[in-house]
């Protein structure tokens, strides 16, 4: 059993000054206000107590949309990959996320697939990889971004029907371009399976949008990137986008993929529950400098800014959650709670666990965050225990 207390809680409902979680198997258990706190501080033996001193305790970070991390990339389809990945988000507040592919051959998709089947029949000590996000192949080469054109091909459904057949509710997220033929059938099937269809990597314009929309899709990837720009005669992918708020979206927060102007007056059309913060983490995210590869490309990072070798497009991100929520609160303004539901409520609601993840409410798994005034992460539990690195 586990109380912490002297926290500024965010909670969906607000921020409980000084206030106290009770956590007992995994689960938060009850929430107090300050003077409800004295009651549980008295001593109990099998009761582990900590002084968040004024800290802000935050819901575990949920990323939807990663590669990689400290060297490992999930298309190495190795546990070792899997589990490096997941051990070094996991010291940067991720709790729970989705093994994010790349376009790439059917072989080496289905070996990530299975990767993570054979992975969750194990305890998962760190942050938890509850799926896989299909990002391509089935995109379009006029918005590749990093994506490698030699595997780029249109929506295959036999491909898809038989990937849900072996791996059964292991796609929780299938981004493609809608304006491809076949994208429809794709988007309608997806959708009857359980699997959020995206919209990424596209040149659709907005009829196209609209259809797709009308058939199932509900998300789209890295908002602004790698898709047809808005112009007053045509909106494209940026204007369905913006104007549809049954789309949800996502912002790569590092100050290179969007300008903070346009990340500003995307939280104000993108306000209810349908922005989602995410990294795009790529293999070099926390190692620094150097040439790296992305999907069979050459990424050069410099200054910690990821670009393709040949073509100097950006590939990803060497980005963590808790910098991009530094960024959405330091320089696009928004307070600690707004981003905190950006961060993990949203998420969570995305892909339909909002009653399990994604908030600090009793009932809910005790994926906790404790972080300083100035934005650090100090403790990470995950079901309640503390991380190895915290200890």
């Amino acid at each position: 059993m586990l109380f912490i207390y002297n926290a500024n809680i965010v909670s969906l409902k607000g921020v409980i000054e000084r206030g106290a979680v009770f956590i007992y198997e995994g689960k938060i258990k009850h929430i107090v206000e300050n003077h409800d706190v004295d009651y549980f501080l008295v001593e109990k033996p099998d009761v582990e107590i900590v002084n968040a001193e004024g800290a802000w305790l935050l819901p575990g970070f949920i990323d939807v949309h990663v590669h990689g991390g400290n060297g490992f990339d999930f298309m190495d389809a190795s546990q070792k990959s899997l589990q490096g990945i997941s051990e070094f988000h996991a010291q940067h507040g991720t709790t729970t996320m989705l093994a994010t592919t790349v376009t790439s051959s059917k072989e080496n998709i289905e070996k990530v697939l299975q990767s993570v089947v054979s992975l969750q029949k194990k305890d998962q000590l760190f942050a938890q990889i509850i799926g896989v996000h299909l990002e391509g192949p089935f995109i379009s080469r006029n918005k590749l971004g990093a994506q490698n054109p030699n595997y780029v091909i249109p929506p295959r459904l036999d491909w898809l029907k038989e990937w849900i057949d072996k791996f059964p509710e292991v796609i929780k997220i299938l981004t493609l371009a809608p304006e491809k033929e076949k994208a429809v059938e794709m988007i309608r099937y997806g959708v009857e399976q359980g699997i959020v269809i995206a919209c990424g990597h596209t040149d659709a314009v907005h009829e196209e949008m609209e259809t797709a929309y009308e058939a199932g899709l509900t998300h789209s990837v890295h908002m602004f990137n790698a898709m047809s720009g808005m112009h007053h005669r045509e909106p494209g992918v940026v204007g369905s986008i913006l104007v549809n708020e049954g789309i949800s979206t996502e912002i790569i927060a590092d100050g290179e993929h969007v300008h903070p102007v346009c990340i500003d007056l995307l939280t104000k059309l993108k306000n209810k529950d349908n922005l989602l913060l995410i990294t795009d983490a790529m293999s070099a995210a926390g190692l620094g400098d150097g040439i790296y590869n992305l999907g069979g490309l050459n990424v050069v990072v410099k200054d910690n800014v990821a670009r393709l070798k040949e073509g100097d497009n950006l590939a990803g991100s060497s980005l963590t959650m808790i910098e991009g929520f530094k960024y959405m609160v330091n320089k696009v303004g928004l307070s600690v709670p707004e981003v905190s539901k950006l961060a993990s409520y949203n998420p969570a609601k995305r892909l339909g666990m909002e009653e399990q993840i994604g908030s600090v409410d009793e009932g809910l798994q005790a994926d906790l965050l404790l972080v300083s005034k100035d934005l650090h992460i100090e403790k990470v539990w995950k079901d309640g225990e503390l991380l190895k690195f915290f200890v």
